[in-house]
């Protein structure tokens, strides 16, 4: 690849549009890319936005990035979606993407940059492990029955 990724937040609209296939190899239960759309606007009324690398127009990867609060940790930097086009894994893309994530909770005040992975992503852990992020608890989840139907809506 040469040159390094510019890393940069997504225009909303279109370019968010436009990472709808990406962000599926992280989310394969999204498939409307019209609906990716309207969840990511609403999640930016909520302070969402995404980050993404790029070289030249091509999107590499992504990050979506957002300010959290709770007595845990007070104010952190919270990474809901990190992923990299299989085709430019290995090439320090993820890290770019970890170290702007890192950087933008450092302009904001907070101490803390958090994520979630699966349990059963275990190359997204040892990615983790090597960014220097530590396993500090598991995640819970259950379906509310009255909800099923707008889990992803």
């Amino acid at each position: 690849m040469g040159e390094q990724a510019t890393i940069r937040y997504l225009q909303e609209g279109t370019e968010q549009r436009d990472a709808f296939e990406l962000m599926r190899e992280l989310r394969p239960h999204l498939v409307d890319a019209d609906a990716f759309a309207q969840q990511v606007r609403r999640q930016v009324l909520q302070g969402y936005r995404l980050l993404g690398a790029f070289y030249g127009k091509q999107l590499l990867g992504l990050a979506g990035v957002r300010s959290s609060e709770n007595l845990l940790y007070g104010r952190f930097t919270y990474v809901d979606d990190l992923v990299v086009s299989p085709a430019m894994r290995g090439l320090r893309v993820g890290a770019a993407l970890l170290d702007a994530a890192r950087a933008e909770g450092l302009r904001n005040g907070h101490a803390y940059l958090v994520l979630d992975t699966g349990l059963h992503m275990p190359l997204a852990q040892r990615f983790y492990y090597r960014e220097g992020l530590l396993a500090k608890g598991m995640h819970f989840v259950q379906a509310l029955p009255a909800a099923e139907a707008q889990r992803h809506g």
